[in-house]
């Protein structure tokens, strides 16, 4: 399974944007390549952050819809978790892929 990290960044970018405003997909915003002066941290600290909002929105879903919220169906808590499901496990990915890389660079001779 082949993954891109700036693909999945922007994908979780979206995600968490949809999350907070709740409205219909849009073209993701591609963020410049050589211009950007954000650095990896900050991007994965925001990537991070992303995710756990996510996770926190999906918890307080589940828990007024369990508390007998009526505005809330079972298909907008489930759509809420998997939503927040599918954001860490990219991230858990993306994790994955840089301890990959990170060992492969240090098993490089100089």
């Amino acid at each position: 399974m082949d993954i891109k990290a700036q693909s999945l960044y922007q994908e979780l970018q979206m995600m968490s944007a949809q999350a907070r405003m709740d409205v219909a997909p849009s073209q993701p915003q591609i963020p410049p390549i050589n211009g950007s002066r954000e650095s990896f941290g900050d991007m994965l600290t925001q990537a991070v952050n992303g995710v756990n909002s996510m996770q926190m929105e999906s918890k307080a879903i589940t828990k007024a819809f369990e508390m007998g919220d009526s505005s809330l169906s079972l298909a907008d808590v489930m759509v809420a978790k998997e939503k927040a499901g599918v954001a860490f496990e990219a991230t858990v990915q993306v994790r994955n892929k840089v301890l990959d890389a990170y060992k492969t660079i240090m098993n490089m001779s100089v």
